[in-house]
């Protein structure tokens, strides 16, 4: 077996020169074979640094004071690491914070202030205009809450009464709540007049009546078809908030009838009836001023149809009782005589446009008369909404003395 120059084989008794293992080599190695150990010179314990970096078969491990002053070096630098990041987390710390856990407020919050949300606010454009009113104390904070809650879709647009120096799910909860909404309820029964709906909407919503009535009819969004306001301010209940205008009003009033007109198709509908839109509106009024329970509307329909193409005047209450602006159970015979195109005991035919503002099903029986032959009706019992209808004019004038009997006047 050859040896590498310098080594002579272990058979001839000569090691050579002994390289050290360090610690975990194999120990399956044979042991090694070492000479007496020379007596100790104090000179020699005195090492030459620059021998040391310059053999590179100097000893690895490095005397006690050496090893310490290393020791005192590392724990000084893992220190110091240490330190770097707990410095480097802190400041991601406060990068993140905001998203973590933005400010917010405790409590409920004082005083008062009213907030607008517009029409399609996002979480983060309400949390913003909340924080600019200083009611919560940052954005970040209100969407954080609506998210964990998941009710983002339930925030509606108005005007809201908050407190300033909320906590995020206060205010959520206030616009949550309807009672925080800064509104004002405008209810429009069926059947009212034009007249009549102006001057409750200025009572309920603080709206000058003057204002109302001025209101430029071009501005409102009239159906071409439509002659005036009147049979086009749609009976529903109306919200009207802070800086809503009379036009505002007004006009909300004609789109929910236009949205109405197009879901029964009133148009279309009253084309296959041969009547125009307009004189569509006009009978729907009619039948909506005479009043009476839902299930009577559309027979009171058949009996104006009936007439109509019999050619005989219409002969409706209502009619006398608008052209005259007042509102009665009683007729006179000189009530049927007033001059007015509104009378339909003197003119045959339709009125000139509705006396009244209707209702859907009112418009729905205009649209859908029932089938009958019936040429009268007579709402024998006004108290308990009792009418009755007929083809004998003998039976009409009985119903007549009952009218009159259940109103004191027979």
């Amino acid at each position: 077996m050859n040896g590498t120059p310098g080594n002579k084989n272990e058979n001839e008794g000569d090691l050579g020169d002994v390289i050290p293992f360090s610690a975990g080599d194999s120990a399956q190695e044979e042991p090694e074979r070492r000479e007496p150990a020379p007596e100790r010179d104090p000179q020699a314990e005195r090492r030459d640094p620059e021998a040391e970096r310059r053999d590179p078969g100097a000893e690895a491990v490095a005397p006690p004071e050496r090893r310490q002053r290393a020791m005192r070096k590392a724990g000084m630098f893992s220190a110091g690491l240490i330190v770097a990041v707990v410095a480097l987390g802190a400041g991601a710390f406060a990068v993140l914070k905001p998203y973590l856990s933005p400010d917010d407020f405790e409590g409920p919050g004082s005083g008062a202030v009213t907030v607008r949300i517009s029409p399609g606010s996002s979480a983060q454009a309400i949390g913003s205009a909340l924080a600019e009113a200083g009611v919560v104390a940052s954005a970040k904070s209100f969407v954080r809450v609506t998210e964990e809650r998941a009710v983002t879709n339930r925030l509606r647009p108005g005007h809201y009464r908050l407190r300033k120096g909320m906590a995020a799910k206060e205010a959520l909860d206030l616009l949550l709540a309807p009672a925080s909404r800064v509104v004002r309820r405008v209810t429009v029964p069926e059947g009212m007049r034009t007249s009549e709906v102006l001057a409750r909407v200025a009572k309920l919503a603080g709206l000058p009546l003057k204002e109302l009535q001025g209101v430029d009819k071009a501005l409102v969004g009239l159906p071409a078809y439509a002659e005036g306001l009147e049979g086009f301010l749609f009976p529903a209940t109306y919200e009207v908030e802070p800086g809503d205008t009379a036009v505002d009003v007004l006009a909300a009033m004609v789109e929910r009838f236009r949205v109405a007109a197009r879901q029964i198709g009133l148009e279309q509908e009253a084309a296959r009836k041969h009547l125009t839109p307009l004189e569509a509106v006009t009978v729907a009024s009619m039948i909506q001023a005479e009043g009476g329970v839902d299930a009577d509307y559309p027979k009171i329909s058949r009996v104006i149809y009936n007439r109509l193409q019999k050619g005989t005047p219409l002969e409706i209450d209502s009619t006398v009782l608008y052209a005259q602006n007042r509102r009665s159970l009683k007729i006179t015979e000189r009530d049927t005589k007033v001059d007015s195109p509104y009378n339909t005991y003197r003119h045959k035919g339709l009125p000139p446009g509705p006396i009244a503002n209707p209702g859907e099903k009112a418009l729905m029986a205009a649209l859908n008369p029932a089938q009958g032959d019936w040429h009268w009706f007579v709402t024998t019992d006004p108290a308990h909404r009792i009418t009755k209808f007929t083809d004998k004019e003998s039976e009409f004038v009985r119903y007549r003395e009952e009218l009159n009997k259940n109103l004191g006047t027979s």
